[in-house]
């Protein structure tokens, strides 16, 4: 018999470890269908998307009812090898089985988010010797810890921003600037949610993490549409083509590189293909520096 989707609170309202879980297995089994995993179905009439519960417990190897109780939120006593069966039937990428794992190992302390995340003077440092190349750093929360002049220069100089209002988070959906900055401003904010969703399943008692998702549930569409998806995933590199208000169209690539000292930091830079119109924007760029964004706004405002 079809099951009908649990009824959890709403993501905005809370990080509730319970319901993360539960959303979390029934999307991920959702997206699954018979023929993806080598069912036959016999045509039956399927009230929900995606495979049955008690066809993901067979594929797991575990009972029906077992699998229900985990789907249900009830993570006590679950072994990492039963967690390994679930995200082998599940067909879990690497981040989303430690996203489970995460959420459902119940021997794992819970871990505290430091309300602080300074960055060492020596990285800051580096950043500023990184001449002609956009630098920042991030931290938990998609919170912009520090930054470069040639980053200012590209994304804006967020130290013209109080320092709540430096998170990517919180640029991209509730700017509209940002919103034309990025080009593809969609997969963007796919990133930052993906990168949020990851940080709930690891802190899901941070109070900040939770004021900062229901801020954004609040007032973006957007944001409450991604959240919902439950997607997680780490992007350490890419292309990102930007719409600079001053030099017109980017693409540059970047490298996240996350810090081994323990402190949950990436280090993001950005570079352009050498002889590429991207590069000589960013010699334009650096030679502007941090007034950039402010010539580009300027040179956008009307005539009097």
């Amino acid at each position: 018999m079809d099951e009908q989707p649990a009824s959890v609170p709403e993501s905005g309202g809370g990080l509730d470890r319970r319901a993360e879980l539960s959303e979390f297995l029934r999307t991920r089994r959702a997206r699954l269908k018979p023929e993806d995993v080598g069912l036959r179905d016999f045509g039956r009439h399927r009230r929900v998307p995606g495979l049955r519960r008690e066809e993901l417990a067979q594929l797991a190897g575990v009972s029906a009812a077992y699998y229900t109780r985990l789907e249900q939120g009830n993570g006590r006593n679950v072994s990492a090898e039963v967690l390994d069966s679930i995200a082998r039937a599940l067909r879990l990428t690497d981040a989303e089985h430690a996203h489970l794992t995460h959420l459902a190992k119940p021997k794992h302390k819970k871990k505290q988010a430091a309300r602080t995340q300074p960055v060492r003077a020596s990285l800051r440092q580096l950043l500023d010797l990184m001449e002609g190349v956009p630098a920042y750093v991030v931290g938990r929360r998609a919170e912009i810890l520090a930054w470069n002049r040639m980053a200012a220069a590209v994304f804006g100089d967020w130290g013209e921003l109080p320092v709540a209002e430096r998170n990517w988070a919180r640029l991209v959906f509730l700017r509209p600037d940002y919103r034309e900055l990025f080009v593809d401003w969609e997969q963007k904010a796919i990133d930052i949610v993906c990168a949020l969703r990851m940080d709930a399943g690891c802190y899901p008692d941070d109070p900040r993490l939770s004021a900062l998702v229901g801020e954004l549930s609040v007032k973006s569409e957007g944001f409450r549409r991604l959240w919902a998806t439950h997607d997680v995933k780490e992007k350490s590199h890419g292309v990102k083509r930007l719409k600079h208000p001053l030099v017109g169209e980017l693409s540059l690539n970047f490298e996240g590189f996350r810090l081994p000292d323990g402190s949950e930091q990436t280090l993001v830079t950005f570079h352009a293909e050498p002889g590429s119109r991207s590069a000589e924007a960013l010699r334009l760029l650096a030679s502007w520096g941090t007034d950039a964004t402010r010539a580009g706004a300027e040179s956008q405002a009307p005539s009097a």
